[in-house]
């Protein structure tokens, strides 16, 4: 007989063979969200403090982890870290490790990718990070291979961990700018580096329509809320059922590692590039 369809992946894009072939596997649920990657506190332009993130996750949400990337320094508009403003961050998320464990807030920042594909810290500050998120925030107006060469320049430095809102889009308001989404894919196959859905209603960027393709290329995925204040953290259900929609299981999602499992996954992408 049929496989059970889910209703999101009812689309005519090959789920009906896998039914048949009884090939089709058991899609994410909010339940099997382990933590929360890419956030901004006080540091940024956020509105809450990284205890408040933490505990927060911690106590309402009964998450294992936070995962902390503020604005980098060339995103001024945003209050972006300075290379001082990092160290005394640092410090104080030492210190709240060892006041909420065995919760874990992990270092990381959303590293501005500028024009020409460069992270905008040198690499002694860059290795100081657990992870690093890079992002597009500026020169948005550019054509297709620019766009593609840009990001695949980021994919390819060897700090880069996850890939943040990879075409910029904002719906309803802005296009974003068009990239060549294989070779940006195929880019993060070659490299180890995650791909963020971003989480955001107004974002959901990796769109649901390349999820499948990204998981065929071993890419894993992330559902990153991009919150800003504790209520942002909710927006992790709107990119539950975008990646559902993608076919995603929990298998392929990086926030669906456990605790020590994504410790392992993070110290291991670190030791293998740098």
């Amino acid at each position: 007989g049929l496989q059970f369809v889910a209703p999101e992946l009812r689309e005519g894009l090959g789920e009906i063979t896998l039914a048949a072939n009884h090939k089709l596997e058991t899609l994410i649920t909010f339940a099997d969200i382990k933590g929360a990657l890419h956030n901004h506190s006080t540091w940024s332009d956020g509105v809450h403090s990284i205890q408040e993130m933490a505990i927060y996750c911690r106590d309402h949400l009964k998450l294992e982890y936070l995962g902390m990337s503020d604005h980098s320094k060339t995103a001024f508009y945003a209050r972006g870290l300075t290379e001082q403003q990092i160290f005394g961050q640092h410090a104080e998320i030492d210190r709240l490790n060892s006041e909420l464990a065995p919760f874990r807030i992990f270092k990381g920042i959303e590293s501005d990718i500028l024009y020409d594909g460069s992270l905008d810290y040198g690499n002694d500050v860059l290795r100081t990070f657990d992870f690093i998120v890079a992002s597009i925030h500026s020169n948005l107006k550019m054509s297709e291979e620019k766009a593609t060469e840009r990001l695949i320049r980021a994919i390819e430095n060897p700090y880069t961990t996850i890939l943040g809102h990879p075409t910029g889009r904002l719906l309803l308001s802005r296009t974003g700018y068009a990239i060549d989404h294989k070779k940006v894919i195929d880019a993060c196959a070659a490299n180890g580096v995650v791909i963020e859905i971003n989480a955001n209603p107004l974002r959901l960027d990796l769109d649901w329509r390349w999820h499948r393709y990204a998981v065929e290329q071993g890419v894993m995925l992330s559902i990153n809320p991009d919150a800003h204040r504790n209520e942002g953290f909710h927006d992790m259900e709107f990119g539950v059922l975008v990646a559902r929609k993608g076919g995603l299981t929990p298998g392929n999602c990086l926030n669906c590692k456990t605790l020590e499992e994504l410790e392992l996954f993070l110290s291991s992408k670190k030791q293998q590039h740098v």
